[in-house]
């Protein structure tokens, strides 16, 4: 491995942008590739074989690209994918649902343990087996909320319906008692407000993908791998897309906080 090469991060789409923002504050003299399979987004209405495929895919390119590192931000791919594809390839790969399901466990005080995401990643109720996993006495309430992407991506979230539509599906979550609530989706965060309104400030709020770049933090760090620190200097980030590179830019900077100044597609078919 050369300490020197980029690390590596893909997702279906654009959420896994707010992984990137945390590394980039994390660790801001490393190198990062971002992939976003816009072209083929969502991954979770598909077969569980198309999303092995399409994960296989993603992180071949990002291969090529000589990453030491490999950070699914997909939680859709973390979940169906990641652990049947991943030894086919000599890097180390972190996806989503560990990360946020183990500070999850450790954080609890009453056992109760909400998690919301998307259908495909409720459905899988990866996140609910991971916590069991770790602590079997532990009570998971899973929901999915799949209008939240949307309201997201069309930067709906000063709209009353956004607060009318969080507080429908967080009902459940409020009658259960939960005293921590994972947010099992890249595009959470940004929801971040409205949803600390409507649970109160007795839940605390763990967000997957802050805790996956933590956690890739702490792996590179474990094998001495973090690029030098240079005093006011960054990382160089590239941005790679299977499609419609202009409609990325646009949610892209909502995502990071900041315009994106060039992006590349790929056609990420022939890998």
């Amino acid at each position: 491995m050369n300490i020197n090469s980029p690390i590596g991060i893909f997702d279906s789409g654009v959420g896994g942008l707010t992984v990137a923002r945390e590394l980039f504050s994390l660790l801001p003299s490393e190198d990062i590739i971002y992939f976003g399979d816009v072209g083929r987004t969502p991954y979770g209405g598909r077969s569980e074989n198309i999303i092995k495929q399409f994960t296989r895919q993603d992180i071949s390119f990002l291969m090529e690209k000589k990453v030491k590192l490999i950070i699914c931000a997909c939680n859709t791919s973390s979940a169906v994918a990641i652990e049947d594809v991943k030894d086919r390839f000599d890097v180390e790969i972190i996806g989503v649902i560990k990360p946020g399901a183990t500070v999850a466990a450790d954080k609890t005080k009453n056992g109760m343990i909400g998690v919301i995401g998307t259908r495909a990643t409720i459905n899988s109720d990866a996140y609910a087996k991971t916590i069991k996993r770790i602590d079997p006495k532990l009570n998971v309430i899973s929901h999915p909320c799949p209008l939240f992407v949307p309201l997201v991506e069309e930067n709906y979230l000063e709209n009353e319906a956004a607060k009318i539509i969080a507080g429908n599906y967080l009902q459940v979550m409020k009658d259960a008692g939960i005293d921590t609530l994972v947010l099992g989706c890249t595009h959470y965060p940004l929801m971040k407000d409205i949803i600390s309104q409507i649970m109160g400030d007795s839940v605390r709020l763990i967000d997957s993908g802050e805790e996956t770049a933590k956690a890739a933090q702490h792996y590179l760090y474990s094998i001495t791998a973090v690029k030098e620190f240079v005093e006011k200097s960054k990382g160089e980030r590239k941005f790679y897309v299977s499609d419609v590179p202009h409609q990325f830019s646009g949610i892209a900077s909502r995502f990071l906080g900041h315009n994106i100044d060039s992006i590349e597609q790929v056609d990420i078919t022939k890998y």
